[in-house]
């Protein structure tokens, strides 16, 4: 195994003299934030490219949440999952929102839609569901869910830039989807994220309150935040779209080898393929079974000491950290899938730089050969 250490996910970085033009015209135009040039194209390009009408780029993900919710006005409880990353939850926190986890379905890891409804009080307004992996929700029946309750649906999109689902965007569904543009995302300008919505009224409100809620030099319309996305960051968003069909193409081939190479070995599961999903391969999720010769966190320490940084995503769960654990739908007794799966769960490097020997060797110490 290489020297390097190898981590379960690295930005893909363009060559560096094709970055330094975009630079020079930063410089040239003095222009270094809101709304300038290259904010505005990487808009558009971004919306063709997505297929999609409208949407907001911001300075990261989770402010983005946090904007989400205030764009739609939510307020008293939200059903959510316990299984994401830990923003999914603060944003509700920061809100003055209350979380309501309920359980996920072991086959996808997302939000299982027949454990909403039982969820649903006087007081939900909302459900936040995460396309976890990137594998898409169960979009058709959470949807008739909230519109038999009248609920509104934010979908935590972090995973999922570039999935098609039915031959379509994955982000026509719901009344938001929130995005990611973290630099361990499959698209990535370095920090960053965006609000894709469906009319020019809302952008316009996510606009003001990304912007302090200014309508004008004069003109405040509610209490916004600064949540503006800088000129490098779009620049460099820009340059990542020209090579994004080639950076997925590489994790669909990491993602196929890996499966190859671990077909059959004793208490590894590959999480399943979704079905009628354009994927983008964000990460690579193995289940580690009770047939296997040592637990998971045995073999996640081992990878370690080889230099292979895997991680357990995501482990532990939101449900059992302290400032959630108090909450009555935080009980683990109410989420046994998602205490499963969290306890099981280990993704494996993937990247597109990652070389197809490095995956071999990775595939060979899972195995135990190596170990």
């Amino acid at each position: 195994m290489s020297k390097k250490p190898i981590y379960v996910t690295e930005p893909y970085l363009p060559p560096l003299e094709e970055f330094i033009p975009y630079l020079e015209q930063i410089w040239d135009s003095r222009r270094l934030t809101n709304n300038g040039p290259f904010h505005k194209q990487l808009e558009e390009t971004l919306c063709d490219f997505l297929g999609v009408e409208h949407l907001a780029l911001f300075a990261n993900g989770t402010i983005a949440l946090v904007t989400a919710l205030q764009t739609l006005r939510i307020t008293g409880e939200v059903i959510t999952t316990p299984y994401s990353f830990v923003a999914t939850a603060h944003s509700l926190v920061w809100n003055n929102i209350k979380p309501v986890f309920v359980d996920i379905d072991p086959i996808t890891c997302n939000l299982d839609p027949d454990k909403i409804e039982a969820a649903i009080t006087p007081q939900t307004t909302a459900i936040l569901p995460v396309h976890c992996y990137g594998n898409p929700c169960d979009v058709e029946r959470i949807q008739r869910i909230a519109d038999t309750y009248g609920l509104k649906v934010i979908y935590d999109a972090a995973h999922a830039f570039g999935v098609r689902h039915h031959g379509e965007s994955l982000f026509k569904h719901g009344d938001l989807s929130v995005l990611s543009f973290h630099a361990t995302k499959v698209f990535n300008t370095f920090e960053g994220g965006a609000i894709v919505c469906p009319d020019a009224k809302t952008k316009q409100r996510i606009d003001y309150l990304k912007n302090f809620g200014f309508a004008d030099e004069v003109t405040v319309m509610a209490a916004g935040i600064n949540g503006k996305m800088n000129e490098v960051q779009a620049a460099f968003g820009l340059l990542q779209l020209k090579h994004i069909d080639h950076a997925i193409e590489q994790r669909r081939a990491i993602d196929t080898r890996y499966r190859q190479t671990l077909l059959g070995i004793s208490g590894i599961t590959c999480l399943a393929e979704p079905v009628h999903t354009v994927r983008n391969y964000a990460y690579f999720p193995i289940l580690v079974g009770e047939e296997y010769p040592m637990s998971r966190d045995a073999l996640y320490q081992r990878l370690r000491d080889h230099g292979i940084f895997a991680r357990r995503y995501f482990y532990p769960l939101i449900s059992s950290m302290p400032m959630y654990r108090g909450l009555s739908s935080a009980n683990a007794a109410n989420l046994p899938q998602a205490n499963a799966i969290a306890e099981r769960i280990l993704c494996l490097p993937i990247y597109p730089d990652l070389a197809a020997e490095q995956v071999d060797a990775i595939a060979v110490m899972v195995s135990g050969a190596g170990l």
